[in-house]
């Protein structure tokens, strides 16, 4: 043992990216790496309650429109993972449970099966989910570091994808021990394969947020969707702290544990100044009613992500179970503001910010 080892120092060596996902998992399961000082901002809202809603409650439908198809719920398992035999087995799980239930599903980051081919099965959820939309994922940041429409293409193929989407993760990539940090010029590159892909591109953060001028230019860029995966969840940059062993870098990862843009600003923003865009909500949200909330406030989609991991590793029904409760507490909301249907909600003059 080493001086370094002896300090009790954790010293990580380079690793596959397959390896790197499934210690992201450990990481967001068993560490604090939610963002400090700092919430989703949804708390800064409340619905006006509607004493008659004129509705029957088992006829309030969650159905809605995801890029022209008709899907059951406007809600999404946000990217999480993939790329081991460990994590694989949890996207099979969230496949079937999201294609049951009908929310749409999105994977991780899908770099590791471009990179290695013996893990494609791992990110191969359409066998899975036939019915529901899927959406591959691969971070913006390749597009500097030598991947090509064709690996990008690769990606959609891979997961069986309707759609695919970019994430961008600037902070990450710099707390990261393997980071890529050129993040220059990719609004061009981003616009290039924006309109070479056969299938539609959009751009998500990964916990910071996304303001609605970026949107606006990513928009106008030919991103078919944004999903602003806001701040108030969890801070990647906490997670690379406890995989970073250069002692600068794990101390700084504190003074940027309240950074990034509340999810409910970033949604706010991004519909006032894109009102015909394609909007995802993501990020920290809890419950049906933060799902709620993001609707209202002009989401297309309500995405959850880390919320869900716990009941994603521990079993089908526990993973239904959850799902379930946030269909409910979606629906009593809808009921409790008179709102019947999905388009209702979006529309609703009951949202209200608090005194």
């Amino acid at each position: 043992m080493n001086e370094q080892e002896r300090a009790g120092e954790r010293l990580l060596p380079e690793v596959a990216t397959g390896e790197r996902k499934l210690e992201h998992v450990r990481l967001c399961l068993e560490e604090n790496v939610a963002g400090e000082g700092i919430t989703n901002g949804m708390e800064r809202y409340t619905f006006r309650h509607n004493p008659l809603p004129e509705l029957n409650f088992d006829e309030v439908s969650l159905d809605t429109l995801f890029f022209g198809k008709r899907v059951r719920t406007p809600l999404l398992i946000s990217s999480m993972t993939g790329g081991s035999k460990t994590t694989g087995a949890i996207n099979e799980r969230l496949a079937r449970v999201a294609n049951a239930r009908g929310w749409a599903l999105g994977v991780g980051s899908i770099r590791a099966a471009v990179e290695q081919p013996d893990l494609a099965t791992t990110f191969d959820v359409r066998r899975w989910a036939p019915d529901i939309p899927v959406i591959a994922n691969l971070g913006a940041v390749q597009l500097n570091y030598g991947f090509s429409t064709a690996d990008f293409q690769r990606a959609v193929e891979i997961a069986g994808a309707d759609v695919l989407v970019l994430h961008l993760n600037g902070l990450q990539e710099i707390f990261q021990p393997e980071g890529n940090t050129d993040f220059s010029g990719l609004l061009n590159r981003i616009e290039d394969l924006c309109r070479t892909m056969d299938v539609p591109v959009g751009v998500k953060e990964v916990g910071w947020g996304i303001d609605g001028i970026t949107a606006q230019r990513l928009y106008e860029a030919g991103a078919a969707f944004i999903d602003v995966a806001g701040a108030g969840g969890t801070s990647w940059v906490q997670v690379e702290k406890y995989r970073n062993n250069n002692p600068v870098r794990r101390a700084a990862a504190e003074a940027f544990a309240d950074w990034g843009i509340p999810t409910a600003e970033c949604i706010r923003e991004v519909r006032a100044l894109n009102p015909e865009g394609v909007l995802i909500g993501s990020g920290g949200l809890q419950n049906g009613v933060d799902a709620a909330k993001a609707l209202a406030l002009g989401a297309d989609l309500a995405g959850f992500g880390r919320s869900l991991l716990e009941s994603a590793v521990a079993s089908d029904e526990a993973l239904d179970g959850r799902l379930e409760q946030v269909e409910f507490e979606l629906r009593t909301v809808m009921f409790g503001i008179g709102a019947g249907q999905i388009e209702e909600l979006q529309q609703t003059t009951r949202l209200i910010e608090r005194r």
